[in-house]
């Protein structure tokens, strides 16, 4: 790809984002990126989208998100399997490596754009009462379009998963399959051996840059009496620098990860543009054989000799076990799909990480990441030569805190709320970028934030960590193009409410520590619409306000979820076998029984590591070591393109 292309593409995709007013440095950063770092946008580093299919292959893996990206490329390590990877989206784009504009990407063609159902407890802030729920359609999943948070979770989540009856997914059985995939790049956290890895496909680091905001909140969890931690290390209740899957000041996508670098194995295909709106099952001998999918408008059948492994996400593949008859049979039956095996627990129990928007401070120093005057030609080029600067900052996204509220233990280091905390928030881009992600109503955005427009403030969002309440999706109809019915149910149970409103409020004490006074920080206390009527700062306020600016933080998870066959709820065992069904496994977040705590895209990528494990014990086969030179590949890539020049003939000759 020359230069002049990338920029022509770059000025269309700015144009189309927001204007060339508002990115006009975008041409002139990916220009600049190609000219110094050809190999960052070279398609040749892209996976084929392999045109023509065989007919039949040993695996066929549906979506290729960060559990289907690495799936496909653990079962390619053996020479003797075929794997297919079939996505319903394309490939990343260029702007998705830049780590600052990741909210750019939602709701535009790489994201799925679901809305939930309309409810009163919770998105009363939101475009028709409806959150939106970010879901990446595109190579890489929503590893592309995520803010790149890198966070195990607690020991206790899976110490209580193995509880439920899950052999096998205790923390120490799970924790060399973290180890697995990372390659840590902080040399002070990798003298760490115990929970930390160096070498593997999956690049984690600290951000290559930050402000001085972020060293003052971490000054001021130590003058409040937290601990200054490893937030993948042994205690996770304390303050942290955020750890990201950023790789030289860009995205480290799954798909950049576990699939660039395996793209000329001859026994992978990767299938772009491929929708799955079914899984063949066979009534009689309830096997899945196969797959029914569309491509360019094309109903296409490919079938799978060994199994298929569904990797939609907590959506899409539920969604795709009811189209295929494994679901609740009266639902089923109401919709009008054949019942082949009833399974009352597929769409149900689902969770998701909630936080409270709008908890952002006031400070009298240009030190905060103000869109307009950071983001501009110089910071641009800046990016493109050196690989820092405020562009590779996620969306201001610093400092991490575990905390306890009062409902919490503090004697079990299991924390319930996480700070997500920023040097950036809601105004901070004039009302581009965040307001248009979170669905904000313009009345609501207007009156609450158009005074601090483009101002400098730090934000504190409280994310609840262990919710109570539990959603579901069920079938709009048995079409595989409707969108399926989501409810969110957020805040449903009252205990969850309890635990928000004391993350609210330990939110605005940090405001109030020496540390943030420095800045002349003060909480931005502009009534919510909503809630004016209620007393400012008291319980009734605080609640009324949760409920309005509701944030969904994206990690649907646990709607088909694993447990013991006494569990009548459970979908999937403890291997990933869907129960009643030869031949078809879940291996995404869906299958979790219980949310972890903390941001869900390492967990994800943990369950594939130890799911193609489980598949290649289960069919008796180990790892193939050996790996291709790189002058092997080439050849490799020459023969798959059709050259037949009889120079490359003599070349590869020599590599046989």
């Amino acid at each position: 790809m020359g230069v002049v292309s990338v920029a022509s593409a770059a000025t269309k995709a700015a144009l189309a984002i927001g204007g060339i007013s508002k990115l006009s440095f975008i041409p002139v950063m990916l220009a600049a990126m190609a000219y110094f770092n050809y190999e960052i946008l070279d398609p040749e580093q892209r996976p084929f989208n392999q045109k023509y299919l065989r007919e039949k292959y040993d695996f066929v893996i549906v979506g290729g998100g960060s559990a289907g990206s690495v799936l496909a490329n653990r079962l390619s390590e053996v020479e003797g399997w075929n794997v297919l990877l079939l996505e319903a989206g394309g490939h990343e784009t260029d702007i998705s490596d830049v780590p600052l504009l990741s909210l750019y990407l939602h709701k535009s063609k790489l994201d799925w754009k679901y809305r939930t159902q309309p409810q009163d407890t919770a998105c009363q802030a939101m475009i028709d009462k409806r959150c939106a729920w970010t879901k990446g359609k595109v190579l890489g999943g929503s590893s592309v379009l995520n803010t790149m948070l890198y966070i195990r979770g607690n020991k206790r989540d899976f110490d209580q998963w193995e509880s439920f009856g899950n052999p096998g997914w205790g923390y120490e059985d799970v924790l060399p399959y973290f180890k697995k995939s990372q390659d840590q790049r902080n040399p002070y956290l990798a003298r760490d051996t115990r929970h930390h890895a160096t070498g593997g496909y999956l690049t984690v680091q600290d951000s290559p840059f930050n402000t001085p905001i972020g060293a003052a909140l971490i000054q001021a969890g130590e003058e409040m009496g937290y601990d200054f931690i490893d937030v993948n290390g042994a205690q996770q209740t304390g303050y942290a620098w955020y750890q990201f899957t950023i790789r030289r000041g860009t995205r480290c996508s799954a798909a950049k990860a576990f699939l660039r670098p395996v793209r000329l194995r001859q026994n992978l295909h990767i299938a772009l543009f491929s929708h799955v709106t079914k899984v063949l099952i066979d009534k009689d001998t309830k096997r899945a054989y196969g797959v029914e999918f569309l491509r360019d408008g094309v109903n296409q059948v490919v079938y799978a000799s060994k199994e298929v492994i569904l990797s939609a996400g907590a959506i899409g593949s539920p969604q795709l076990l009811l189209l295929s008859g494994v679901g609740p049979a009266n639902h089923l039956q109401e919709v009008g799909v054949d019942v082949i095996h009833d399974s009352p627990g597929v769409g149900k129990n689902l969770q998701d990480h909630i936080a409270v928007g709008g908890i952002i401070f006031r400070i009298d120093q240009p030190v905060s990441l103000v869109m307009n005057r950071l983001v501009n030609i110089n910071s641009a080029l800046r990016y493109a030569i050196t690989e820092d600067g405020p562009l590779t900052s996620s969306i201001g996204l610093e400092v991490v805190a575990f905390i306890n509220t009062k409902y919490a233990n503090a004697t079990e280091d299991w924390p319930d709320i996480e700070f997500m905390m920023t040097s950036a928030s809601t105004p901070s881009d004039g009302g581009t970028q965040v307001k248009k992600a979170h669905s904000l109503t313009d009345e609501f955005y207007n009156e609450v934030f158009a005074e601090v427009n483009n101002q400098d403030v730090f934000g504190i969002f409280p994310m609840m960590l262990r919710p109570k309440s539990r959603g579901f999706i069920k079938l709009r109809s048995n079409n595989p193009l409707d969108y399926p019915i989501m409810v969110h149910n957020y805040l449903t149970h009252p205990d969850d409410v309890g635990v928000l409103r004391e993350g609210v409020k330990a939110a605005i004490a940090v405001g109030e520590t020496t540390a943030m006074k420095r800045f002349g920080a003060r909480f931005h206390s502009k009534p919510l619409p909503n809630c004016k009527h209620l007393p400012p700062f008291t319980d009734e306020y605080w609640d009324c306000y949760i409920r309005q600016y509701t944030m969904t933080i994206y990690h649907l998870s646990c709607t088909a979820s694993m447990g013991p066959a006494t569990d009548p709820m459970a979908v999937v065992d403890p291997r990933l076998r869907v129960y009643g069904i030869e031949g078809l496994r879940v291996i995404d977040a869906s299958i979790m029984p219980t949310i972890t705590n903390g941001n869900i895209n390492a967990p994800v990528m943990m369950i594939a590591e130890k799911g193609a494990d489980m598949i290649k014990e289960d069919w008796a086969t180990q790892p193939i070591k050996k790996r291709r030179t790189r002058r092997s590949a080439k050849c490799s890539m020459l023969e798959q393109l059709g050259l037949k020049s009889e120079r490359m003939k003599r070349y590869c000759r020599t590599e046989r």
